[in-house]
């Protein structure tokens, strides 16, 4: 085969993995920071301790957790076909690709989230804060760093299962490989989408450290700066996660 003839079937190949990945990986953020989030909350000693409610939840995220992903596709093509019409295509692959990651999204979630310092809470609290102001002010904020982190081990995770996902006809570079690569036995192909994953793979990873790394560090300047100004400079110091909340409950 060659390059003139491999070309198009790669760009359409990326296409799909990205509308797969893109689109798995958004909903996967809506459904399972909430559903993380809940977790600390409701966890002993939480602002919002429910034993039953974290223990429901955390049971459904186990088993979502637990099931393989290509036993979750096979098991779920008839509620696929009734969502999207179809079990097949990039279109049909979302609904399984979401459904899995939204649990594995959820407990890297609950992880970051529990890394924040109690104390910062236990201080919004004490001026009156809300459980909204305590996730909105204190909690999000504080674990952005690790919860990009998370984000990013998601989506590379979201690829593999794409390419899982093109053993059933969903499309992307896994099919590809399959179709072309093993079945008709086009190697130089088949070695050609293995590259592309990877490469696509490396930027996301690269990316994903790059943001967090960025966002950690201006926390560490800011915290610094508030604590040893520069001798000699009169420097305004910025507020923190506390007083920006205290702030926000004294303005009209």
């Amino acid at each position: 085969m060659t390059w003139s003839e491999m070309q198009p079937l790669l760009e359409q190949a990326c296409w799909d993995t990205l509308y797969m990945v893109g689109w798995s990986a958004l909903i996967a953020v809506v459904g399972g920071l909430p559903l993380g989030v809940l977790l600390v909350l409701t966890d002993r000693g939480g602002v919002l301790q429910n034993v039953v409610v974290n223990k429901v939840v955390g049971q459904i995220v186990n088993i979502g957790r637990s099931m393989p992903f290509i036993i979750l596709m096979v098991a779920l093509i008839s509620f696929t076909r009734w969502i999207v019409g179809t079990s097949i295509g990039p279109e049909a692959a979302i609904v399984p690709l979401a459904i899995g990651a939204i649990p594995f999204f959820a407990r890297l979630v609950e992880t970051s989230v529990r890394e924040v310092d109690g104390g910062l809470v236990e201080a919004v609290q004490s001026m009156g804060g809300s459980t909204w102001t305590v996730v909105r002010k204190v909690l999000l904020p504080e674990a952005l760093p690790s919860l990009i982190s998370s984000a990013t081990t998601t989506i590379v995770a979201l690829i593999g299962y794409s390419a899982m996902a093109g053993t059933v006809g969903a499309g992307g570079l896994g099919d590809l490989a399959i179709r072309y690569g093993y079945q008709r036995f086009e190697t130089e192909l088949m070695w050609i989408t293995v590259a592309i994953l990877a490469v696509v793979i490396s930027i996301i990873q690269f990316a994903g450290d790059f943001a967090a790394r960025a966002l950690s560090h201006r926390g560490r300047s800011s915290a610094t700066s508030r604590l040893r100004p520069v001798r000699g400079t009169k420097r305004a110091e910025e507020p923190g996660p506390v007083a920006k909340v205290a702030e926000a409950s004294e303005a009209p």
